[in-house]
């Protein structure tokens, strides 16, 4: 199966419900990096100005392959300014955030902490009760591959209308939300489907995955990150922002179309309280920093042989994914010209993001749009690298 656009606003699979799926023309003028010839990049660099032509407003992309490291940007990264986009920009990875949860569960699991057979209930006894929702039915396996059954908090439309949309969005920005309201709200609506039925996927399920890794580890899940996955690998630009609302520096402004009775409406929303993704998206960080997360992920560096293969078994991806299949945490794709790649999209409101590489580790792309309304380029741009067109 070949990548395919996503027929929803965003990457399929990260569930952002304020993302607007409707035409944008980019008010500034976008300038473009374009590399040198022979450079091996010329076709990503295309897609990627292609995109912005067609009104993402820019981009940031990293690739790392046996030629080395190259690193670009196309269009603009403030439109009030019109400076360019950073090739080193930091942003919100959104749901990429989740394979650095799975990695740190398959650890534990390692460790003998846990069992990705354990139910949900054992972990967190009495959390998952009502509407038909049961943690007694339900596994840490079946989380992070998404067959929980669980509604998507997101899908909400109470929370949508207050916390990701239109006005509610811009007043409510700043507010801290505790993971057990996101779970609360889930847990407001009945099951999708009996547990292991189905793939479906929830954000619900790594806001418990996070509520688990805290429960095991006995603090807060940010540590757990922090210190199992960011210090070992060196990423010295990826945090947790915690309840902070800024971005740090370097970093372009993140934009969105708020307000579907305005959709040529662009607000500048950069500033948000981090809590307000958590587990399921909160992470920040750049192409550079997670091509190496994901390259030393699929080398064996971070998970032991059993739990690399566990992380790898895969289920089918829902129809409309641009996945062929999701494991844990980590989703599988296969571009245009039959290239596997192993990975994770990322979407949440003011960026969308992807970040894939080849089964050996050894040749990665990363790549951020600040701008969460047309998911429809993004896996243009995997192809062009991959595949070397931008058609």
């Amino acid at each position: 199966m070949a990548l395919r656009k996503s027929t929803k606003a965003g990457v399929a699979g990260v569930a952002v419900a304020a993302v607007a799926a409707t035409a944008f023309v980019a008010p500034a003028q976008a300038a473009t990096h374009t590399p040198p010839a022979g450079s091996g990049h010329r076709a990503t660099q295309r897609a990627m100005d292609e995109a912005v032509k067609a009104g993402v407003p820019g981009v940031t992309a990293q690739a790392r392959d046996t030629g080395g490291v190259w690193k670009s940007a196309s269009g603009v990264g403030d439109l009030t300014s019109g400076a360019p986009r950073g090739k080193n920009d930091k942003f919100r990875v959104g749901s990429i955030t989740k394979t650095f949860v799975a990695t740190v569960l398959l650890q534990m699991e390692a460790e003998g902490r846990l069992d990705l057979d354990d139910t949900v209930e054992r972990r967190l006894p009495g959390v998952v009760r009502g509407n038909g929702n049961d943690g007694r039915e339900i596994t840490v396996r079946q989380l992070l591959n998404h067959t929980s059954g669980l509604f998507d908090y997101l899908a909400d439309e109470e929370y949508a209308r207050t916390y990701t949309r239109g006005d509610g969005y811009l007043g409510h920005r700043y507010d801290t939300l505790p993971p057990e309201k996101h779970v609360k709200v889930a847990l407001s609506h009945k099951p999708l489907f009996k547990p292991g039925a189905e793939h479906s996927y929830s954000n619900t399920n790594y806001i418990l995955a996070g509520l688990i890794v805290e429960k095991a580890g006995g603090r807060p899940y940010e540590d757990e990150v922090r210190d199992r996955v960011i210090r070992p690998l060196g990423l010295k630009n990826t945090s947790n922002p915690g309840n902070s609302i800024h971005l740090p520096r370097p970093s372009s402004r993140g934009y969105s179309k708020l307000f579907a009775s305005a959709p040529d409406r662009i607000d500048d929303i950069t500033e948000r309280n981090g809590s307000q993704g958590w587990a399921d998206g909160d992470i920040i960080s750049t192409a550079g920093d997670l091509n190496r997360f994901y390259g030393a992920l699929l080398r064996g560096e971070l998970l032991p042989p059993k739990q690399l293969k566990a992380m790898k078994t895969t289920v089918p991806a829902a129809p409309g994914s641009p996945y062929t299949s999701y494991g844990l945490g980590l989703a599988r794709l296969r571009t245009s010209c039959g290239t596997t790649l192993w990975g994770h999209g990322g979407g949440i409101l003011g960026w969308l993001s992807m970040a894939v590489t080849t089964e050996d580790g050894r040749h990665q792309l990363a790549y951020n749009y600040n701008g969460d309304w047309d998911a429809s380029s993004l896996l243009k741009i995997v192809d062009a690298e991959y595949c070397r067109t931008s058609s």
